[in-house]
Order: C-alpha cells, then structure tokens, then sequence
C-alpha cells in the first residue's frame, strides 16, 4: 500500500471533508466512509452495512482499504478520529474514487449520484492541477470534466425518455440525439430488415421513378421526423449525386413499400 498522507480539510460548496492522498497509488485521493456518510446525511454503521453486506464487490488496495488492517495508524487523530472512535471501530474503511463509485450503486439514490458528480468534478479529478499550483489548470480542468458529466447526464435522460415513448419515431430520434451528446455525431439506430431506395422501391413496383413513390410517400404521410425511423422506413445519409455533400435521404422497409402499392392499387 501507497503512504497515506493527509492534506488538510476539503471544502467543496457545503460539503467540507479530511482529504486523504496515497493507499491506492501515488497522489490518488481517497475518502473516509466517516466523511462519506456525513455527506450523505447516512450513520457510519448503515455504510459500513452496507459495504459488508456487498463486500466481495469492493477489491481490496483498489476500491477499499480498511486503515485498522494497516500498521500506519499514527494518522487517526489528522483523520478526525478520537482515540475512542478508532479503538471501538471493527472496521475503518477508505475508498478510493472507483470504490465510491461501486458503493453508490448500492445506495442508489439520485441525490448521492449528484453529490458524486461534484465531487468528482471538484476533488478525485483535481491532483495534478492542484499539485502543480496552476489555477488556469484547475479551472480547465473542472470545466472540461463539467461538461462531460453534463453531457452524460443529459444522453442518459435522452435515452429514458427514448425507452418511455410510445412513438418508435420520436424515440430513435432521442436514441440519436443521445448518440450525439456522448460521440459528437449523430448515430441512427437502424433496425435490422431489408430496405430499399426510392429507385429501388419503383423498380419493385413497377413505377416509372423513384420520385413518384416519394411523392406517395409525402402524400400518405409514412415518413418519419428526421432523423428518425418507423415501421415504413428511416433516414440515412447518401452522397449526392450532384455534390461530394451527403444529403438525408428516406428509404424504405417492406410495410413502407406495401403501403405505396396498396395506394396504388386504390387509386386504379
């Protein structure tokens, strides 16, 4: 095990805890489940439950160490313990940011998973900004990972909106726009059947163009909303047969082209 080393009272917002470097490698921060349980407003013995009842899902020296198996314990009056906290304790548990993490699926609770994001953001994910005692580095820094936690948060609702709907269309369109926070392009989910162009779909019907089964299509009202899909078709992308630009182009599933054919047929 890494020395441990305590650096001092942290402050994130309202939330003041011992910040604690080393036990899971060199300058990785570490949390006390005596902090851990203040913070989320819970009693050190329904954590420590809670880790023992889960504890084969916790690695030890990874996600947990607990400080009364190690011999290093001049540290627990700096840790905000009292003599008598530390000698009645059976366990004194330490977690690392992946270990916290891992206990968060336990407690599952919206609130302890919004805690968990700010003190990502603002203290696992600060070492190397603040040891260099660079300010521009930490602000950066905090932004950077800011964002991205914003951006998981959002995809992640995206999809449970996605996955509630009723409208097939409207929920790959979420799916995509979930694809687009997380990898910056937007990604249609593409349902597994045979599809065809509007040229393809013509020749299949025996119509003069593929123009004429788009006007159908717009007629009969089977497209769905970009970029999106339905049980008649989905949008993609092909490359335009006047530019090197791509351009959204529908194409069709069986049921689009039966529908085509089944207006045709009325309109005979």
């Amino acid at each position: 095990m890494n020395e441990l080393k305590v650096i001092g009272r942290e402050r994130i917002g309202h939330i003041e805890f011992t910040g604690i470097e080393g036990g899971f490698g060199k300058d990785k921060k570490a949390m006390l489940v005596k902090d851990i349980a203040m913070i989320h407003g819970k009693t050190v013995k329904t954590i420590n439950q809670a880790i023992n009842m889960n504890r084969k899902r916790f690695k030890d020296g990874i996600d947990i160490i607990d400080l009364k198996q190690v011999n290093q314990i001049d540290l627990f009056t700096e840790m905000g313990f009292t003599a008598a906290e530390w000698g009645n304790a059976n366990n004194v548990y330490m977690l690392s940011e992946r270990g916290y993490a891992k206990l968060l699926k336990i407690l599952d609770d919206n609130k302890a998973w919004d805690l968990y994001d700010e003190l990502v953001d603002n203290y696992f994910n600060m070492r190397a900004a603040v040891k260099q005692n660079d300010l521009s580095l930490v602000a950066s820094k905090r932004l950077e990972i800011m964002e991205v936690n914003a951006k998981t948060r959002k995809a992640n609702l995206l999809y449970k909106l996605a996955m509630a709907t009723k409208s097939e269309s409207s929920s790959q369109t979420m799916l995509a726009l979930a694809a687009r926070e997380l990898t910056g392009e937007m990604t249609i989910p593409v349902l597994k059947q045979k599809e065809y162009s509007a040229g393809e779909a013509a020749k299949k019907l025996g119509i003069s163009s593929g123009q004429k089964v788009g006007k159908i299509a717009n007629k009969l009202g089977i497209k769905a909303e970009q970029p999106g899909q339905n049980e008649y078709g989905r949008w993609t992308n092909s490359k335009s047969r006047y530019s090197d630009k791509e351009v959204p182009q529908w194409v069709y599933f069986d049921k689009g082209v039966q529908a085509i054919k089944a207006e045709l047929k009325e309109a005979s």
